[in-house]
């Protein structure tokens, strides 16, 4: 049996406004709201929303044997609220099938997997929760950003409770492998590895269309017999791509959504399936575990992490703005953290990047910068004023092993004078009731006292009756 996983990601980002360096200290606002609503409303109507409807009939005509996986990442679903809530309606009905799995990723689609595992960690866990309350369905299977993996993930990944992560089939990790399999991580043997296969996910990505292509056009029962004529002992193809091939990167004039939709017909005429990532991981056993000393991406024919911090002007910034993670971790400032998660997209640094675009970098495209200098400038700018908010919270010429102690000892401190503040209540509390009670025992004993009080004094207005009586007596006794 040889089946298919299809994986498409959703990400825009929060993109920067003009931030000049006379703005830090004096404007907190650092996003261009037109250029998001504008961007994501376009791309939504011309790629979301049809690519969502193609796909709903897909899962219908096919009675549900159509299955995919969809990575979405917070910052992506936030703008979708605010700027396209019909998509997200969409989105819930395509749930609503059982053939839809969404994907773990990182809320803001950071590198923070290269740099803080407890920031890592933080935000993986705010995309689970995010996914869950939109959609109602907890992620299995973790997609990184821009499927960033390494040896050093792989344990990272295990401990926040996911089965397994897809990356890229790199040529220069794999060697003569095939990326057709599951394997099994070498530093975390219970996470499955699922390889994605580039060759045939750029096929679509970008060379449908491309009237130079050695194989245009590209049809639909073409593409199936490629991946039947695959060895019969690889039994996965997985698919990655971004959602925008259909009807953005590949516009409707070309056919693309008339390729998806016939698909599932060759598929099933060849013996083919649709699986999603924890389809795969349930139904196959891994073939041998994976290595991966570096970190590995799907961008560029590099297949690294240069796209992000190939230059100085990059890592310069990389390394400033994870300076005061943990500074704001420990902050209860809402707007703060909101702006940190934004600050942290893998876009900002994409822009800088001084490489020339390849293949797996189409998003590069939608920088609004004119050079890499230009993206830096600004970047840093919105940083600086970001920094000078963190400090005024949290100065930086404290140490953060002292800052963490203080903390602690205020925390501990609050801890101790709300337990205290709780004895007090409870002792009021107590004082009361018993002040009650003894009011209510009080009035039998002032009848008691009473009673002996009236009896004597009869008993006074008796003696002088007696003392008379006896007095007459001796009178009388006196005149005998």
């Amino acid at each position: 049996m040889k089946a298919i996983s299809f994986c498409f990601q959703i990400h825009q980002p929060f993109r920067l406004k003009r931030y000049r360096f006379f703005d830090i200290g004096n404007d907190h606002y650092y996003y261009d709201d037109f250029a998001n609503d504008d961007i994501i409303t376009r791309i939504a109507q011309r790629s979301y929303m049809p690519a969502a409807e193609t796909l709903m009939r897909m899962i219908e005509d096919s009675k549900g044997k159509f299955k995919f996986a969809l990575s979405i990442s917070g910052v992506a679903l936030e703008q979708l609220e605010q700027y396209v809530p019909e998509f997200i309606d969409q989105l819930k009905k395509l749930a609503a099938t059982g053939s839809v799995e969404f994907l773990g990723e990182t809320y803001a689609h950071s590198l923070a997997s290269l740099i803080d595992v407890e920031e890592f960690a933080e935000q993986a866990r705010m995309h689970d929760r995010k996914i869950e309350e939109l959609f109602g369905k907890k992620p299995k299977v973790f997609r990184n950003t821009e499927l960033i993996y390494s040896d050093d993930i792989a344990p990272q990944v295990l401990a926040l409770g996911y089965k397994g992560i897809i990356t890229e089939g790199a040529k220069h990790i794999l060697g003569w492998k095939s990326p057709n399999y599951v394997y099994a991580a070498a530093t975390a043997p219970k996470l499955k590895v699922l390889l994605r296969n580039s060759k045939l996910s750029n096929d679509i990505s970008f060379n449908f269309g491309n009237p130079e292509w050695p194989e245009y056009p590209l049809t639909a029962d073409k593409f199936i017999d490629w991946i039947a004529q695959t060895p019969e002992e690889e039994q996965i193809i997985n698919l990655g791509m971004n959602l925008e091939v259909l009807g953005e990167m590949k516009p409707r004039e070309t056919g693309i959504f008339q390729f998806f939709e016939a698909l599932p017909r060759f598929a099933a005429e060849r013996g083919i399936e649709f699986w999603t990532p924890t389809d795969t991981i349930k139904k196959l056993k891994p073939v041998g575990e994976l290595s991966v000393m570096h970190p590995i991406s799907w961008a560029d024919e590099a297949r690294d992490t240069s796209a992000w911090l190939g230059n100085a002007l990059q890592n310069e910034a990389f390394n400033k703005l994870y300076s005061v993670a943990e500074r704001v971790r420990l902050c209860d400032d809402r707007r703060l953290k909101q702006d940190w998660d934004y600050l942290q997209g893998a876009d900002h640094l994409f822009y800088m990047s001084t490489k020339r675009l390849g293949d797996g970098a189409a998003h590069g495209l939608f920088s609004p910068y004119g050079t890499p200098f230009e993206a830096f400038t600004n970047y840093m700018n919105v940083l600086a004023d970001f920094i000078v908010r963190v400090e005024e919270q949290y100065p930086l010429s404290i140490e953060n092993e002292e800052l963490n102690a203080l903390l602690t000892t205020i925390r501990n401190q609050a801890r101790e004078i709300e337990s205290l503040n709780k004895e007090v209540t409870s002792m009021r509390l107590n004082i009361e009731h018993l002040g009650e009670e003894e009011k209510k025992g009080a009035k039998k004993p002032v009848e008691a006292v009473e009673a002996p009080k009236k009896s004597t004094a009869k008993e006074k207005a008796a003696k002088p009756k007696a003392t008379k009586t006896k007095t007459t007596k001796a009178k009388a006794e006196v005149k005998k």
